[in-house]
């Protein structure tokens, strides 16, 4: 059976682009295309598809105001963005992430290279991806549940800290962040670095968001940097992050631009950097994501006697990541989305 895609762009050239692009695949067929939020609303709850493609800026009804219907009314039809917004306003995507979407596709600046090879594949597999997820309950605002930060936070230039806890995630991860970074107390005992599978400048997105809900200073990681107690570092896209010890401190080094795992950032590289962290202890958490980066790294982080979580299956958007990590025998314990900073602090106040 194919699958069943509805496309929603107010451009009738990208309508036809992405029609031909998905409809060339055996294995999926476009049921039909819509110009604004309103129709495309319309048209799913008519054709049920089992993938929607939604641009972000459209007359009538805008992708984000698309996004906050279809969780209203409890349409839940996994959401790819694809809009030419998407690679200069990344706000804009974090905000559809946050709305609902589960991931995006960044279009060219020269749509007329949308159907070059790897753009139509990276198309075509994502859309296979979203065919795959099962969104439990309403996926949209009301699972999103962050407590509010402090009014002014406290300015931290204190590298002494007894934990590093590393957080790997790819699809589904903008959102479930924002389930367990703001749960984090800002006097915790730890320092903290997320690698999130993104293209250069939606990292720095996420985390000014993630900063705005966190009593931890959230940010882009910087070469160089040191790590601070209180602080939370994302990995830039397109940028390896790893650990270089510095005296008895640790600093970032992001040096490294070739993708491992066909990631870069890499959660593996991630895993394995934070495992030679001799003087600190260490928490590895895996998090919902597509395919197996981070289940080499977690395993050799578990054997160095880090301490692994990993996101279960029923709370993941994916459950890929994890999936590997548990089958490499490289998780510790398994718990749900709530359940991971809570498994955190209990892990660091033990």
């Amino acid at each position: 059976m194919k699958i069943k895609v509805l496309v929603i762009d107010d451009s009738a050239f990208m309508r036809k682009l992405i029609t031909d692009i998905l409809n060339s695949d055996e294995d999926i067929e476009v049921v039909d295309t819509a110009k604004n939020g309103k129709e495309g609303i319309e048209k799913a709850i008519k054709l049920k598809p089992d993938v929607i493609t939604l641009d972000v800026e459209m007359p009538i009804m805008d992708g984000i105001t698309a996004l906050k219907e279809m969780s209203s009314k409890n349409i839940n039809i996994p959401v790819l963005m694809l809009s030419s917004l998407t690679s200069e306003g990344a706000d804009a995507t974090i905000k559809a992430l946050e709305y609902g979407a589960i991931d995006f596709i960044t279009k060219p600046t020269n749509i007329f290279k949308l159907d070059a090879n790897e753009k139509k594949n990276e198309i075509i597999e994502k859309i296979r991806m979203a065919s795959k997820t099962k969104l439990k309950g309403n996926y949209g605002l009301k699972q999103i549940n962050v407590s509010k930060r402090k009014s002014t936070k406290v300015i931290s230039k204190d590298g002494n800290y007894d934990y590093v806890v590393a957080i790997g995630t790819s699809t589904g991860g903008p959102r479930a962040l924002q389930s367990v970074v703001p749960k984090f107390p800002d006097d915790l005992n730890a320092t903290y670095i997320i690698v999130q599978h993104m293209p250069p400048g939606f990292t720095k997105s996420l985390a000014d968001r993630l900063d705005t809900m966190s009593n931890l200073n959230v940010k882009e990681a910087e070469d160089g940097e040191l790590l601070l107690r209180g602080y939370c570092y994302v990995a830039p896209g397109s940028k390896q992050l790893i650990l270089k010890k510095k005296g008895n401190d640790w600093v970032i080094d992001l040096s490294k631009t070739e993708k491992v795992s066909g990631h870069c950032p890499s959660v593996d590289v991630l895993m394995d950097t934070v495992s030679e962290v001799n003087n600190k202890k260490v928490i590895g958490v895996m998090m919902t994501g597509m395919g197996a980066d981070g289940a080499i790294g977690m395993k050799k982080l578990r054997m160095k006697k880090g301490y692994t979580i990993a996101q279960d299956e029923q709370s993941c958007v994916v459950y890929g990541m994890p999936k590997s990590a548990v089958l490499n025998d490289a998780v510790d314990k398994i718990v749900t989305l709530d359940d991971i900073a809570l498994e955190v602090i209990k892990k660091i106040k033990s």
